[in-house]
């Protein structure tokens, strides 16, 4: 196998090999085709092909997402949606820049500027200011159709929490370095969590977030703001790959029992 194969196709690879399982990867890595007997099944991305389409593309959509958390009154981190003025101003609207400029003004410690898709912390901007705003915008619109604009909070714990159905698979914390930002690719340490009350609240929160969209197989990030904890964002493409630096066999372990799933087999315990 590569080595520079990504983890997720690694552990797939060795799933294959246990279960007899034909794997075949195309694409890059990035479109991994399944077959066991008749059984014909596909990951793409991070998607091991476990949620429905409407799941998946909510997920995949931060404001999508907020409004519906909302709909449940869960407490989540609102996103406002901005279409790229590229689309034209019979869909855009003539006033995008003002509400922006009048988003920011609310928010007088600053807002958090992110495409609306996407992962991984790529073209986020902590932006005060005029023309932080749109420089950030500009850089965003670069490249999406869409990004969303959210009130820059102070975050003191951030949790993700991997769910297979009802089960947490995995929950560990993500402990911030000199970045602003709590992402793993921007330098965050992943931690596992001890049972107890940040744990607890961890997955009861993600637990309700992922019945309210309807998805299977996630990814659910919670951070805890004044002592409150609120839904930041969720996954359809479970993503693993900082975390299997330091727990390779709880990263198989997890996809392993999701790939049960796909195959039809009995989910298990972690």
């Amino acid at each position: 196998m590569p080595s520079n194969e990504r983890i997720f196709v690694q552990a797939i690879r060795s799933y294959g090999a246990r279960h007899g399982i034909d794997i075949d990867v195309r694409a890059g890595g990035w479109l991994i085709a399944m077959r066991r007997g008749d059984q014909r099944r596909f990951a793409f991305g991070y998607d091991i092909g476990l949620n429905s389409a409407i799941a998946h593309r909510l997920a995949n959509d931060k404001s999508a997402t907020s409004e519906a958390l909302a709909l449940e009154g869960l407490p989540c981190i609102p996103h406002r949606l901005f279409l790229n003025p590229k689309l034209g101003s019979t869909i855009v609207g003539p006033s995008w820049r003002e509400d922006m400029l009048a988003l920011l003004a609310r928010h007088p410690h600053g807002v958090v500027v992110k495409p609306n898709e996407g992962t991984s912390g790529r073209s986020v901007f902590k932006v005060t200011t005029e023309a932080e705003l749109d420089h950030a915008a500009s850089e965003v619109f670069a490249m999406s159709t869409g990004l969303v604009i959210s009130p820059y909070v102070a975050i003191e714990d951030e949790v993700r929490v991997v769910l297979l159905g009802d089960v947490p698979l995995v929950v560990y914390s993500k402990q911030r370095g000199t970045d602003w930002r709590h992402n793993l690719d921007a330098g965050a340490k992943p931690v596992l969590l001890d049972d107890g009350e940040a744990r607890a609240a961890s997955v009861k929160l993600a637990l309700d977030a992922a019945r309210a969209i309807g998805i299977t197989f996630a990814s659910i990030d919670v951070v805890r703001v004044d002592g409150a904890w609120r839904v930041l964002e969720i996954n359809s493409g479970v993503m693993m790959e900082a975390l299997a630096k330091l727990h390779p066999e709880l990263v198989q372990a997890a996809y392993d029992a999701a790939l049960d799933r796909v195959f039809g087999k009995a989910q298990r315990e972690p």
